[in-house]
């Protein structure tokens, strides 16, 4: 499996951005592809999910009502559209995928240790 994260750059406050994901090589059409951010100092955070069975979205509450995560099949691209940004929203975006996504995926799919595969990550800069 590979991923390919893009999109990244510097935003004002309040603007948005999209990421995307592109992947490739997955065996079967089941899957979890998330974004995980990591800011200077602190842990890496789950953002949101996206799982390929029912077409399930999780979002972390810090960005609930402003990031939307989807998919492009026709072009395996994962999406990331984040609005409102503000400065808290700044770090590295890191696109990783699950190909045996199961269990309680509601929970599970936070914990960065479930994933076997990370793209390179992409800056995302709020400031004026």
């Amino acid at each position: 499996v590979q991923l390919q994260a893009s999109g990244g750059g510097l935003v004002q406050p309040g603007g948005s951005l999209r990421l995307s994901c592109a992947f490739s090589g997955f065996t079967l059409d089941y899957y979890a592809i998330s974004w995980f951010r990591q800011a200077p100092g602190k842990e890496r955070e789950g953002v949101a999910c996206f799982h390929s069975l029912d077409g399930g979205t999780y979002y972390a509450d810090s960005v609930k009502g402003r990031f939307t995560i989807s998919r492009d099949k026709a072009k395996n691209t994962v999406h990331l559209q984040m609005n409102s940004l503000n400065s808290e929203d700044t770090a590295v975006y890191y696109c990783t995928a699950d190909d045996n996504p199961s269990g309680n995926y509601r929970y599970r799919w936070r914990d960065p240790k479930i994933y076997d595969y990370w793209g390179q990550g992409t800056l995302v800069t709020v400031s004026s």
